[in-house]
């Protein structure tokens, strides 16, 4: 039976578990259940802290599991990235105060604050740098004016929290994370985890492209099909009026309008866009 670790709690939990019910598989009803067996599967589900997955997948005890890119690499743990899942992005930056740090090889020599020591850690020793980690657990953005540190490396969205603090960011992204299927390091890939690839990998396709159907006439299909080529290939079909055709085609989801437009103004009628629930490519 394949094991799978998803998210007891926190940003990753409800999303990865939506992914994986889109995906087929039973998920928990009660947030208080820690394991639940999905029989028609063959899958058993574990639910654990987002920090603790990397480490039993890592150890061979799992067999796949869910977590953030950044809890991946903090945890040093052996296991490796599979598979990125779309969701629960975030960019890790360096913040100090004004005018005292500007660049990360400045950093040398001083006091940096994170809840992610290995992962800065590893960054740092990457540029060649050689500065002290502090580790504290949650918020950092005190530890300038508190006196624990000389800059902080911390989760930034908009930087307002780090403004507020008196913080400016500087420097390039130390990471762009976000959730991520993980498997151990150096092992081959069970076929049941290809398998829950090939699933999770229809519901990506599924949440980026919708279906595409429109009736062209026949001297325009090659102009049409220019504007929806599909993924291998658009779906040409004949109408009952023999000057027409009917095509369908995969788009991307986020330009639906415009190639409606631009098929509308071509000469295409009776547009339809329809949702795609799962897809295996």
């Amino acid at each position: 039976m394949l094991r799978i670790a998803v998210p007891n709690k926190g940003s990753l939990s409800e999303p990865a578990a939506s992914m994986l019910k889109e995906a087929g598989y039973h998920q928990r009803r009660d947030g208080r259940e820690l394991v639940l067996v999905d029989p028609e599967n063959d899958v058993e589900f574990f639910y654990l802290r987002p920090r603790d997955i990397a480490e039993y997948v890592g150890s061979g005890t799992i067999d796949a599991g869910v977590t953030g890119r950044d809890l991946l690499l903090d945890s040093g743990a052996a296991a490796v990235e599979h598979m990125a899942l779309g969701f629960g992005g975030s960019t890790f930056r360096f913040a100090a105060r004004r005018d005292s740090v500007a660049s990360v090889s400045e950093i040398a020599g001083r006091r940096v604050a994170t809840s992610y020591p290995g992962l800065v850690t590893a960054h740092l020793s990457g540029k060649g740098v050689e500065a002290t980690v502090v580790r504290l657990d949650g918020a950092v953005e005190s530890a300038v004016q508190l006196g624990v540190a000389d800059v902080v490396a911390d989760v930034v969205e908009t930087g307002s929290t780090l403004r507020a603090a008196g913080l400016e960011i500087f420097g390039d992204p130390i990471l762009r994370s976000e959730a991520v299927l993980i498997v151990p390091a150096g092992r081959e890939v069970p076929a049941a985890v290809e398998v829950l690839t090939r699933r999770l990998q229809g519901v990506l396709v599924a949440q980026r492209y919708v279906l595409l159907d429109y009736d062209v006439p026949n001297t325009l299909v090659e102009a049409a099909v220019e504007l929806t080529p599909g993924l291998e290939s658009a779906t040409v079909s004949p109408l009952h009026n023999s000057e027409w055709s009917a095509v369908r085609a995969m788009v991307l989801r986020d330009q639906t309008n415009a190639v409606m437009d631009a098929l509308y103004d071509l000469g295409a009628r009776a547009i339809l866009v329809t949702s795609i629930h799962a897809c295996r490519l």
